[in-house]
């Protein structure tokens, strides 16, 4: 039986491959753009490639939304399997996917009349935006209707946290978040930047001066808000597998999770955080 509702989303929300396939999700690719090419996040080149780029010439790395004709093609395909769609997107605050998928939302309307597609905007980002995509394909694996799959996707977006910890501070400058002369000095120390996102947007959490010590205020800070509670855990690294795997198995070993998995942090976001950034997103059911 077809479901109600297909789900369709972005490749900035770090989902495994393991999940899109099972729910059958539409990813559209943000798109890299390195040394004159432009190429689509996951499709035309894979996270470790990226990162290979990002690294050998981080100047001539770029990035840009998805277009209007790419959310559209996505819509269409996501029309094949039911007549509802839920398009949920990186936070409106940190991009303009969210304004793309509207858009196309207007011309895919027009096309098929009798389809309906609610844009969802996740106010986060990475892990954060893949636990509430899981909710939503759940939901509407179940069998429930539009409204119902949009009121799972809110009912995570209230709850859902992301913590992060940078291996430096220096990489933030190419956002323009910070000042230069902050990003030097952060560097020089050899400071260690934890970030969390709020109320959409990405800010400062805090400080630590090693990798360990800031795994372990990462999982103080989890623990303080679960307690025992049963926990949805995603694990995002920025080409850093053996770290992000054994912050896994810390969370694995220190927490009741009914849902727990691992995947690159998008290059994309990469791009400003620096390699080695570890970041974790999760709720908890109570």
């Amino acid at each position: 039986m077809k479901p109600k509702v297909t789900i369709v989303t972005d490749s900035i929300a770090c989902l495994p491959g393991e999940l899109v396939r099972q729910y059958q999700l539409q990813v559209v690719p943000v798109n890299i753009h390195f040394d004159g090419k432009v190429y689509r996040d996951g499709v035309d080149l894979t996270t470790d490639e990226a990162y290979r780029l990002l690294e050998e010439a981080p100047d001539h790395f770029a990035s840009s939304p998805a277009s209007i004709a790419e959310y559209l093609e996505a819509y269409r395909q996501a029309g094949v399997h039911s007549n509802g769609t839920l398009c949920l997107t990186l936070s409106s605050k940190l991009s303009t996917l969210y304004n793309m998928a509207r858009l196309a939302k207007e011309e895919a309307e027009k096309e098929a009349p009798r389809r309906t597609i609610e844009v969802f905007d996740t106010g986060t980002a990475a892990g954060g935006e893949g636990l509430i995509v899981s909710a939503a394909a759940r939901a509407a694996a179940e069998g429930k209707n539009l409204s119902e799959v949009i009121k799972a996707a809110q009912a995570v977006k209230s709850r859902v946290r992301v913590i992060g910890l940078m291996e430096t501070i220096r990489h933030v400058y190419r956002t323009g978040r910070i000042p230069k002369f902050t990003a030097q000095v952060g560097s020089l120390l050899r400071i260690k930047p934890m970030f969390g996102i709020s109320a959409g947007v990405v800010r400062l959490a805090g400080l630590t001066r090693s990798k360990e010590s800031g795994m372990k205020r990462v999982l103080n800070m989890m623990k303080k808000e679960v307690g025992s509670s049963t926990v949805h855990v995603a694990v995002s690294h920025a080409n850093a597998p053996e770290e992000g795997e054994r912050l896994k198995q810390l969370i694995s070993s220190q927490f009741n999770c009914v849902e727990l998995w691992i995947t690159s942090f998008s290059p994309v976001m990469g791009y400003a955080t620096g390699k080695g950034t570890l970041a974790v997103a999760f709720y908890s059911d109570n």
